[in-house]
């Protein structure tokens, strides 16, 4: 019983630092690639723009997970109905 619980928390676990690393590294990447384009071409105000842009492809790259993960069963976690 004690190893089902421990598996239930480190999937919870894994699936809170998916969705994480799903939101911050696009935000990240555009906003170096901002601040690049924005030194090289004097051109500074280019980053929030590009902010923005990773901002959405975070929420969509997080919808596409999240309908993946729950949109195929009626709700229910794929993970779990498997063990």
């Amino acid at each position: 019983m004690q190893v089902k619980k421990n598996r239930k928390v480190f999937q919870a676990l894994t699936l809170i630092l998916q969705f994480g690393l799903n939101m911050i590294v696009p935000i990240v990447m555009c906003t170096l690639f901002g601040t690049w384009i924005g030194r090289k071409y004097d051109m500074l105000w280019i980053v929030i723009p590009l902010f923005i842009m990773g901002a959405l492809a975070g929420f969509t790259n997080i919808f596409k997970m999240a309908k993946k993960i729950y949109g195929q069963d009626g709700g229910r976690n794929n993970v779990t109905k498997n063990q």
